[in-house]
Formats: structure tokens, sequence, C-alpha cells
């Protein structure tokens, strides 16, 4: 929980209040965005470009409960319109020697826990044939493990959307694992 005196304070253009706010909201805005990207350096990019819009507009929140679903929505924001330019410039596209090298790695050794590169590469395959909305909602769903009343919040879904997209993301992963692994 963020304390309502550090965010008052920022919002009052105090800066040591302000680093203290993005060194506590930094790992889960970074833990969003390098769940959407698949990229550290994106994530990283996403954060920073998320931090600057807070201290923008951190005036205009209300309470310190309504900043972190607040932060999630600024950073999910940024990360749809990073995945919209990835979608007009890809950089590369994950074929079938991607998911043999992933799935050889799993089998062989299941109980090693798989570095942030591969775990990446596991959420980005996993998620590449996701819409956005899909994307956003299997994340925060799954991986951050929010409500659904807390995803409709954060992506101005409505309950029934976010279930909706949970169910097709859901879905189309399944079939994914099914076909691939």
């Amino acid at each position: 929980m963020i304390d309502k005196t550090i965010i008052e304070e920022s919002a009052g253009g105090n800066l040591q209040s302000f680093k203290k706010l993005v060194q506590v909201s930094s790992p889960f805005a970074f833990s969003v965005a390098f769940r959407m990207l698949g990229n550290d350096s994106k994530a990283s990019d996403i954060v920073q470009e998320s931090m600057i819009t807070v201290w923008k507009k951190i005036h205009k929140i209300k309470s310190a409960e309504s900043y972190k679903s607040w932060l999630y929505r600024i950073v999910i924001n940024k990360c749809y319109d990073e995945l919209r330019k990835q979608k007009r410039n890809p950089e590369f596209t994950l074929d079938e020697k991607n998911w043999v090298a992933i799935s050889n790695k799993i089998f062989e050794n299941p109980s090693a826990e798989l570095e942030n590169r591969e775990i990446a590469q596991v959420i980005t395959m996993l998620t590449e044939k996701l819409s956005p909305r899909q994307k956003a909602a299997f994340i925060l769903s799954e991986l951050e493990e929010m409500t659904n009343e807390e995803i409709s919040e954060i992506t101005s879904m409505s309950k029934a959307n976010v279930k909706a997209n949970l169910h097709y993301a859901r879905k189309k992963i399944a079939d994914l694992l099914e076909n691939h692994i």
C-alpha cells in the first residue's frame, strides 16, 4: 500500500517524496510491463514513461487506494501503444524452433526455474496470438492475480468484457499448448 502522505507531498512537488513513490511502485509497474511485452528494456522504458506521466498528473489522484489501479492503467495503456507499434513493425516472429527449444528446456529439468528471458519467451509465445485486451486481462488475472473487478477498473473494460477476454485468452493458450507442447 502506498502511503497517502507520499502521494500528497509528491502532488505538491516534493521530489524526495516522488522518488520514494517511484521506488515503491516501480517493481509492480515493471512486472506488468515485462509480462505484457516480454522484454526487459522495453518494460523499463514503459515504466520510465509511466513515471513521467505520474509526475505530470499525480495531482489528479484522490486517494492512496486508487493510486495503484491508476498506475496499472497508465502502464497497460502504454503497453497497448507499444504492442500496436510492434504489430506495425515486428522485430521477430516465434517459430517452431523456439517452441521446441522452450518445451525441451521445460521437460529436461521441470523443477529448475527458468531465467527471466526464458520466462519472457514463454509468456510472449503463449500470448502473442492474443489481442492486447486479452493479453492484458490474462496477465493481470493469471500472473498478477487480480480480481475481475480490479482488471475492469484498470483496463476500462466492463466486467463482462473482462470475463469474455479471459475466456478467449485461456482458450487460445490452451489450444497453443495442446498443439505445440
